[in-house]
């Protein structure tokens, strides 16, 4: 007999990437095997608590099942097992690492010291890596040996940066959520969809799909922008194209000293020379302005006093207005420029190299801004100032104080109309002025660019003052008050005939006048056309139908087994089907030996009925009659006796049923009733499936279809159509 080790073997991970029998989110799921652990709980593992707490201190906010601050520490004190202790492990290192998350539930199974541990994960990579760091983490704690926390996690926080979305980006899905509009993930980037099928918006960062890309092209053309602007009346510098070195000296004799030069196509500041004085200055920003903008045009224009804001315009609106800051290094005698700048601005919390910080690193030796301020002052990165002699580092750049509520209501209009003219949803317009509180003209104050895809973290984290709520202003912008961004979606599961259903739902909607996708196990429809035949009752034809902007009503099959591996295809459904709870025999891979267990699987497809949504239940099964007290929304009960208790209760309450009597299906809401045409009338194959079609009528009912629409879908569908494009 072999001897078990003390020791956490990871069977088996999956990835659930929709709602699924632990949440509504997506989770890495794992089977743990942890051998002879499973006779050591924390309590018995000497020096466990004492080494986990100290490379994990922040596990004291875990509050567990205990639900308060500290309550999984008590767990672990009082004894607790490895796969639940490796679950904490790893949502903490996600925390770490920058990638927020906090739910997490781990389970026994029929087989002693196997468990099924599941976390909620953001990005499925950064997940598993975290589960195999973990994992390793905490073996090291009960054996007492050495690990590299500082290691792992830097390298963990590298793939969070590189694998999730960005900070901005994540702001306006997070906005979504809070609307309980739904969102996909289109690419490993920041391109995400808002909500589904017809009824769906796009963004990528701070561009939308109403972002125009004439617009886009105009806010690149700097003087065509400048010309736009000022053609309208908006303030703006005097200023022009230059092609060589010798023609931006000139020009910038004929405008009036100082000048500024910028790339002619250009944005988020590269290239930009401030307050040019001489001849030579302004040469040498003529070539980093090239140099930048990848071409010889550059523009010299009349250096505008005072200090650089940003005015974040979303629609019409101005959300968020920051402000710039001049750095500036003090010497003491025997520092260099380079060591001055790291010890008196980089050590600044704000800055950093990630886009998690408002304020970037400077260094001297490489930004070319930087190394032209200084040269200007006669100096380089290796420079050593006298003592308490000031050295600019930066003039402007650094938009991270928040003066949204200061801006005057006359300047916030003259943004709004510069967005509006350049042709911008969104648009990140660059203004100078001495008092942004005040008119631009009393300060001679000008608007000296409009850029497409703003930067929006030094408005939702900036250095100094109140963050704004960015993204919930472009949610709004782009979904009106009453807008969800949701299709009708019903979701069919069980093991009876549920392809025939969904396909019959489908037939049923279109006849309403809707666009409609069905993903099912005979094959993926639009509009009771077969598009790819075969199983796709899968995440993926669902995705399909989620993403397709014609799709304007979609049904989805599925069971038991897709739930388990994948979950569902949607997060929300506006009607949830159950037929029945069969199927456990098949399903023995996943430790699930019982048929009550079936119910917990189950109950996931009436999890996720919406407030106004309807579940649809098979009233002659007890078991699936039970799932009526979790839905969220009203209940449709459906069987062939009109006598079943089940059925007059829910009749008794006003409640709507659907049975059939003297062979005709029956719709009745309450005392109400109204019959449907005879099953006799139906095609043989149907006619003899009378759970089928009232199956399918009530969820049809359940979307406000008409009896007399149902009636007419139940004639002229053909189960057997297989029409492709």
């Amino acid at each position: 007999m072999t001897t078990k080790k003390k020791d956490i073997s990871i069977l088996r991970v999956s990835h659930l990437r929709g709602p699924n029998i632990w949440t509504y989110r997506p989770v890495i799921e794992s089977w743990l095997d942890i051998g002879a652990l499973e006779d050591s709980p924390s309590n018995q593992l000497p020096g466990l608590f004492e080494r986990l707490t100290s490379w994990l201190p922040g596990l004291i906010e875990h509050r567990c099942g205990v639900g308060e601050r500290g309550g999984f520490l008590e767990r672990l004190r009082e004894g607790t097992w490895a796969g639940h202790i490796l679950e904490h492990v790893v949502l903490e290192l996600q925390n770490l690492a920058g990638m927020r998350t906090g739910f997490g539930q781990t389970r026994s199974t029929s087989q002693a010291g196997v468990y099924k541990m599941a976390f909620r994960t953001r990005e499925e990579k950064v997940g598993r890596v975290a589960l195999e760091i973990g994992r390793d983490l905490l073996m090291a704690a009960i054996n007492d040996t050495p690990f590299d926390l500082n290691g792992k996690l830097a390298g963990l926080r590298d793939l969070v940066d590189a694998r999730c979305l960005g900070p901005s980006t994540a702001s306006i899905v997070d906005a979504a959520t809070d609307r309980r509009i739904p969102s996909i993930r289109l690419t490993d980037g920041n391109l995400v969809q808002l909500g589904h099928g017809a009824a769906q918006r796009r963004i990528w960062t701070a561009e939308t799909d109403r972002t125009s890309a004439i617009a886009e092209s105009i806010a690149c053309d700097k003087d065509l922008t400048k010309t736009l602007l000022k053609s309208c009346g908006v303030p703006v510098p005097e200023g022009c194209i230059v092609r060589s070195p010798e023609e931006a000296w000139e020009e910038a004799q004929d405008i009036g000293l100082p000048v500024v030069i910028k790339p002619y196509d250009g944005n988020h500041g590269r290239g930009v020379s401030l307050n040019l004085m001489t001849k030579d200055d302004v040469e040498a920003a003529y070539h980093l302005a090239a140099r930048k903008g990848g071409s010889k045009s550059v523009i010299v224009e009349r250096f505008i006093t005072g200090h650089e804001h940003r005015v974040l315009v979303v629609g019409n609106k101005v959300v968020a207005v920051g402000k710039g800051e001049s750095l500036w290094i003090t010497g003491d005698g025997h520092s260099t420029v380079k060591e001055l700048v790291d010890s008196q601005i980089n050590t600044d919390p704000r800055r950093g190299t990630t886009e998690e910080f408002p304020l970037n690193i400077i260094d001297p030796a490489v930004a070319a801004e930087v190394i032209l301020e200084l040269q200007r002052q006669g100096m380089h990165a290796g420079s050593v100032p006298l003592d308490k002699q000031k050295v600019l580092i930066q003039l402007n750049g650094n938009v991270a104080l928040d003066v949204t509520d200061s801006i005057h209501p006359e300047v916030a209009e003259a943004a709004t109309l510069a967005a509006r003219i350049v042709g911008l949803d969104i648009a990140g317009v660059d203004l100078v002025t001495e008092n942004i509180a005040e008119p631009l003209q009393k300060h001679q104050g000008a608007i000296i660019e409009v850029n497409a895809s703003p930067g929006l973290l030094a408005h939702i984290k900036p250095a100094n003052g109140e963050g704004r709520h960015v993204g919930k202003a472009i949610i709004d912008h782009l979904f009106g008050p009453e807008e969800t961004g949701r299709i009708d979606i019903v979701g069919v599961a069980g093991t009876r005939n549920t392809s025939l259903i969904a396909r019959l739902v489908g037939a049923l909607i279109h006849i309403s006048g809707r666009q409609t996708g069905v993903a099912s196990a005979q094959g993926l429809y639009l509009n009771k056309r077969l598009v790819t035949e075969g199983q796709c009752a899968d995440w993926e034809s669902g995705q399909r139908l989620l993403i397709n902007r014609s799709v304007q009503a979609a049904v989805f099959e599925t069971n038991a087994k897709a739930i388990l591996t994948d979950g569902l295809a949607y997060d929300k459904c506006r009607v949830g089907v159950v037929t029945d709870l069969d199927g456990h025999a098949g399903l023995g891979e996943f430790y699930i030996n019982d048929a009550d267990q079936m119910y917990k699987i189950m109950r996931t497809q009436i999890d996720v009925v919406l407030p106004d949504g309807v579940a649809v239940l098979n009233a002659a099964e007890p078991a699936v009659a039970e799932l009526a007290e979790l839905c969220d929304g009203k209940v449709i009960f459906y069987a062939l006796d009109a006598g079943l208790e089940t059925i007059v209760k829910h009749r008794t309450i006003g409640e709507r049923v659907v049975f059939v009597r003297d062979n005709h299906i029956v719709l009745a809401s309450g005392a109400e009733e109204t019959a449907l045409l005879p099953l006799s009338s139906l095609k043989p194959a149907k006619a003899q499936q009378p759970e089928t079609i009232m199956a399918a009528v009530a969820a049809a009912w359940a979307l406000d279809i008409s009896p007399e629409l149902i009636g007419a879908g139940l004639r002229t569908f053909d189960s057997s159509q297989k029409v492709t494009y």
